[in-house]
């Protein structure tokens, strides 16, 4: 008889996904689909657009008021997005 190497199918995929090269741009989709759930509906309503670029998130409002406003609080979203993502995905956030 021989021992197999049984392995969860999980760790599988997570193994060949990091392989791939696929980990980083998988989190940095969840973490922009995870805007409007961390901010909120109100702050989502004036986005327009959402992208990473550098690590540095890249949110487009319509509003320039809300713009100052979220400014004084970005680290705190940084904070509540990396968490949410479990990763840390990004180090700024840019208001525009």
């Amino acid at each position: 008889m021989f021992k197999r190497d049984v392995q969860e199918l999980k760790n599988l995929v997570l193994r060949n996904i990091r392989k791939q090269g696929l980990e980083t741009p998988l989190l940095q989709k969840r973490l922009i689909e995870a805007w409007p759930i961390v901010a909120g509906e109100m702050i989502a309503r004036y986005t327009t657009d959402v992208r990473i670029y550098n690590q540095t998130l890249l949110v487009r409002l319509s509003i320039p008021a809300l713009r100052a406003d979220l400014s004084m609080r970005r680290q705190e979203y940084v904070r509540r997005l990396n968490e949410y993502v479990g990763n840390q995905v990004i180090t700024d956030i840019q208001f525009r």
